[in-house]
This record gives C-alpha cells, structure tokens and sequence, in this order.
C-alpha cells in the first residue's frame, strides 16, 4: 500500500530543530568537538524546590488521575497574583487564565479555534516556525510581514494589503523577539492594539523572553495597554524564566471568550497537565525574585562576551538588551544554512542559520547564550578562524 499523507503535512518545511540534532549527533558521531550555541535550551538545572515540588506531589495518589482540562484553580489563581504583580494588571482566574502543556502548544493550536479554510494569520519573519505552521495546518494562510533590521525589527502592519485585511483573523507578534532579540516600545504596542480593533483581528502575543532583560529593560506586556483585553491574549511559559523546558507547562491569558475558544480545542485534543507538574508550576510562581536577576545577570554576562567577541572580528552584531540569543549578520557574502553548515564542520560551533526562521532571516543567524562563558570564549578562538 501507498501511503499518502495529508496536502497540509506536504506544505510544511523540515523543522528546522529536528533538522539542526540530526547535524549535531552525525557531527559528534564523527568524533567532532562541538560548542552547542544553537537551540534556546538553559543549560542550568531547574532550581531544586520546584523538583522538590514535583516530588512531593507526585507521591500523592490524588494527582494520579486525568487533570482538569481547565487546569487546577490554584495554578490559575498564582499566574493571576504574578500577572498582577508583574505587568500590574487583574485577570479572572475563572475564565481568563488557562495552562498550557507548554506555550507552544496553545499557540499551535489557536488557528484551529478561529481559522476557516483560507483564512489568513499574519505572521512576522523571520519567526518562531510555530506561528506559520499552525496556520498551514489548521488550513488557513500566512501572510508574511517583514521584520527588518531597519525598522529595528517591528512589522509595518500599515504595509498590509487591504484585500489581506479582510481575511485576516489572528496576528502574531512576540517581543522580546525570537530569533532576533528586538524589543518593543508601548507605542507600537498601542498601534497594533488599534489596528487589530479596526480590523477585527485577534492578536496572538507570545511573552514567553518577558523575564530575560539586561542593562535596566523590562519587557512589557501588551494587556496592560487600554482596550487590549477585547482582541488580545497573551502566551507565558515557565522554560525559560525558570529553566523548565522539559516539563511542558505554560498558560494564555487575556480575553476570556478567545482563552474559552482554546480551552474546547484542548479538551478535544489532550487531557491537561500531569497535577504534579501543575503543583510545581506553583512553586515556580512562588519563586523569589532573585532567582530571575541571577538568571538575567549570567545571561548579560555570556552576552557581552559573545558580543564584544565578534565585534572584535569585524561581526555586524548589536547587544540585545533581552533574551538569550545574539542575532547577528553574517560576514561572509553566503548562505545562512552553507556558513551555519561551515560552522559545524570546519569549526565545531553549532549555531541557526537565521533562514530556518523564515526568508527574511536570511544573512543572519542565531547563537543561543546556553554555554558557560569560558566556553562562549573558546567559541569566540574558534570562529576567529572563520
């Protein structure tokens, strides 16, 4: 038998991460030496009470059962207290507030809940893949919006066509900016607030690098800002700020009927969050501050070092004042995949070729500060010899 799968699933390019691991385990196969600056995973262990959190609630028989789709009320009810305290601002945490087994997952799985056959998403690029795919798969369209470095990186939403315009339902936009680390002001925050209230379009805003700021940044969110809450959600995780990648957990917030929206996708497609993990995503919440400076401290650390290295060699890069990854321009007039590619095997750094994020990524790539600084230092010795 011939096995066809679906037309969606041909539309869909490699993912870029899968393809990336398959480099790196042929690599190190092959005996190579490699300094891993490439997918955003920390490289510091989650902090201890958290897993001892987990422990605890693993143990207990009553979390062994299905989760609640709507996640447990205290989880909800601590992303509200750190939500308010935070970005200043009250959510119901009945029916504003829902966790997420990761923030990915929610986003993939917004167009499903507001996207018909060849409506439209409007989505930045270069980009996290997931904002793209998911529109593919739930059958709608992208419409792509050029991030350029001229415009330091914010999409020009005036630049959509109005015939794009009217099928447009959601609009995707995340800062501080994976791959490139840009950050927003409150205006344009206002802008697309407005802009999407004209149009009646859904604003999908991914907050997940809020808590990784340098040299005095706070990254802001887009709620806070007048009548947001009638066409926005926001999209939170805890990998990042406290070093959960692994454990899959998250939330969207916001608008109550688009977070109701996800949560009849979910309770048709999954079964919720494991509760100990969701006890631990508490503990996480509960964590002192101090924690998140640390963490930002080290980041700002390995950041300029990795900045004022490449610098040094001639590199067209500029300090992010957010996130962990450097976004910088290529120096050689090649390919981003054939110079990451080059990197990898004549080198032994792993870095992303910044058209895996989109086409408008190419001439760039990405290097993720997720390496102690002594080896970013010896990644430095090594790219001298480009």
């Amino acid at each position: 038998m011939q096995i066809k799968v679906a037309d969606t699933l041909k539309k869909l390019p490699p993912y870029l991460f899968v393809e990336i691991d398959r480099a790196k385990r042929k690599a190190r196969q092959e005996g190579k030496d490699l300094i891993d600056l490439g997918i955003g995973d920390p490289d510091t262990p989650t902090p201890g009470h958290i897993i001892e959190a987990l422990y605890a609630a693993a143990k207990d028989p009553r979390n062994h059962r299905y989760a609640l789709d709507a996640g447990m009320l205290e989880l909800r009810e601590e992303i509200a207290c750190w939500y308010k305290e935070r970005f200043g601002i009250s959510l119901s945490a009945a029916d504003e507030i829902l966790p997420l087994i990761g923030s990915k997952e929610g986003i993939a799985h917004i167009p499903f809940a507001f996207l018909n056959k060849n409506d439209v998403s409007l989505v930045p690029d270069p980009a996290y893949p997931a904002y793209r795919n998911a529109t593919i798969l739930a059958g709608g369209k992208p419409h792509i919006m050029p991030l350029l470095e001229k415009n330091a990186f914010l999409p020009e939403l005036g630049a959509v066509p109005k015939t794009v315009l009217k099928r447009a339902k959601l609009l995707f936009l995340n800062y501080p900016n994976n791959p490139t680390s840009a950050v927003v002001p409150q205006a344009f925050l206002k802008e697309a607030v407005a802009f999407a209230k004209k149009h009646g379009i859904i604003i999908c805003f991914d907050l997940a690098y809020s808590e990784m700021c340098f040299d005095g940044y706070a990254a802001p969110a887009i709620l806070p800002i007048r009548g947001a809450k009638d066409v926005a959600v926001e999209f939170h995780s805890l990998s990042k700020t406290y070093n959960m990648t692994g454990w899959r957990i998250g939330w969207v917030c916001g608008n109550k009927e688009i977070v109701a929206a996800v949560a009849k996708i979910k309770s048709n497609i999954d079964s919720g969050i494991f509760q100990a993990i969701q006890c631990a995503g508490i503990a996480a919440l509960k964590t002192d501050n101090a924690f998140i400076r640390n963490m930002s401290q080290m980041y700002k650390e390995r950041r300029d070092v990795l900045v004022e290295g490449l610098q040094g060699m001639g590199w067209n890069v500029v300090p992010t004042k957010a996130t962990f990854y450097v976004w910088a321009k290529i120096p050689q007039k090649t390919s981003s995949i054939d110079f990451c590619n080059h990197l990898l095997q004549d080198n032994g750094v792993v870095a992303t070729p910044g058209v895996g994020f989109g086409k408008y990524g190419e001439g760039y790539l990405r290097f993720a500060l997720t390496q102690k600084t002594e080896k970013i230092r010896e990644a430095l010795q090594r790219l001298a010899r480009v």
